[in-house]
């Protein structure tokens, strides 16, 4: 049996098809492309309108490429418009849920044999792993449909978490990504209350600490994405006690520096809070680095109110800024506003930005210069850093070692 993955969207989508595929592979499949397929699944994304547009289109195109081939379409896309994707070919598309993949693939291919578990390790994979701990979102950004899509938060039980966790460094794995929709959110009943993301981490650590043996570095632990709501004291004293083992970087998403932009899409702190947090942070890890998402031209962004976020950025000193102009998403309520933003406006802000984001970059760097850390090995000449930074691998190094870089 071939089969094919098709990925569309964020990081929690990369991770799911990564556990299709290691699933198909425990099966007995073999990875091809579409064309030679038996199986292909495609994980949509609907984030923005651009986005349903080419998911829609990479459908069409993975019907087009083999008319035998069986099509799973599960996603966000296929979880607002099911029947979008089942009008194309209701004999061949077969639409599943996340949670559903597994015994639609069972139906069609068959089930995994008894005692196999799946791991997304090796050839074709990543040498930094995803394992997703959480799915779903409480809050409801004007500008956002995932919680429409994914539905409310969920979280992945600790043991299954821990027990997938010290299998991936048993084979050898040195860093793990925690990801999820809404990552901060993970929770789980405790005698005395609700275990948080710091208590999970704890566990994690413990329950790896010694997997790879005497004087060899043990596995560490990367946050993926976290909700400044979310950034807990105690997560901070404990990332700070770690010594490494929990990567001293956060992706925390910004979106704009202005608070009245922030209360109209309906983030949940404002920008007095944001800088606040970060102050924290770097007082907690001097080293610490961080990335974040931000949005320009939001439906009534004034240029002052877009000068506010330049300026925010520059104090938190951003390591890196993914910078998204504005775009509708019908179904959301910023999409509704009569006070869009022109195009060349977004555009014009978006460009300002990213070379804001740039030299910020190069600061962050040059901060670094002559300082150690221990980076990833990810491919042939190539690491990645504790704080995020792609680095040159030392002549020798092997790939998925954790090794001692100076940058």
């Amino acid at each position: 049996m071939n089969f094919a993955i098709v990925n569309l969207g964020c990081k929690v989508n990369r991770v799911e098809s990564d556990s299709f595929a290691s699933g198909l592979l425990a099966r007995g499949g073999v990875e091809t492309a579409p064309d030679s397929a038996d199986v292909v699944v495609v994980n949509t994304c609907t984030v923005t309108g651009e986005a349903e547009k080419k998911t829609r289109k990479a459908v069409r195109q993975v019907l087009r490429a083999n008319p035998n081939s069986d099509v799973v379409v599960t996603g966000c896309a296929a979880a607002i418009d099911a029947d979008a994707f089942t009008s194309m070919d209701p004999a061949r598309v077969h639409i599943a849920g996340k949670a559903q993949v597994d015994d639609a693939l069972d139906r069609l291919v068959g089930p995994i044999g008894h005692g196999v578990v799946p791991l997304a390790v090796g050839e074709g994979f990543r040498t930094r792993v995803g394992v997703k701990v959480q799915d779903g979102c409480n809050n409801a950004c004007t500008y956002c449909i995932v919680h429409v899509a994914r539905g409310r938060a969920s979280s992945r039980p600790a043991q299954a978490v821990v027990s997938e966790c010290v299998a991936l460094a048993r084979e050898g794995v040195r860093e793990i990504v925690l990801t999820g929709i809404n990552l901060g959110s993970w929770r789980e009943q405790a005698e005395n209350g609700w275990d948080r993301l710091d208590a999970l981490l704890e566990r994690l650590l413990a329950e790896t600490a010694d997997i790879h043996g005497v004087g060899q570095p043990p596995c560490r632990f990367r946050i993926s994405s976290i909700e400044p709501r979310d950034v807990s004291d105690d997560l901070i004293g404990l990332m700070a006690r770690s010594e490494g083992r929990i990567c001293r970087h956060l992706h925390l998403p910004l979106q704009s520096g202005n608070s009245k932009v922030l209360r109209e899409m309906h983030r949940p702190y404002d920008a007095e809070y944001f800088e606040g947090l970060v102050e924290r942070l770097y007082a907690a890890m001097p080293m610490l680095s961080l990335s974040t998402d931000i949005i320009c031209g939001f439906p009534g962004e004034t240029d002052q109110e877009f000068n506010d976020t330049v300026e925010l950025a520059q104090r938190c000193r951003f390591a890196k800024v993914h910078v998204f102009p504005y775009s509708k998403r019908q179904g959301t309520p910023a999409a509704e506003r009569a006070d869009q933003v022109g195009p060349e406006v977004r555009s014009a802000r978006a460009k300002r930005l990213r070379e804001v984001a740039d030299a910020l970059r190069a600061q962050q760097l040059s901060d670094r210069a002559g300082t150690m850390e221990l980076a990833l090995v990810e491919e042939a000449g190539q690491a990645m850093t504790e704080s995020y930074f792609e680095v040159p691998a030392p002549q020798g190094a092997r790939i998925g070692q954790l090794i001692s870089v100076t940058l």
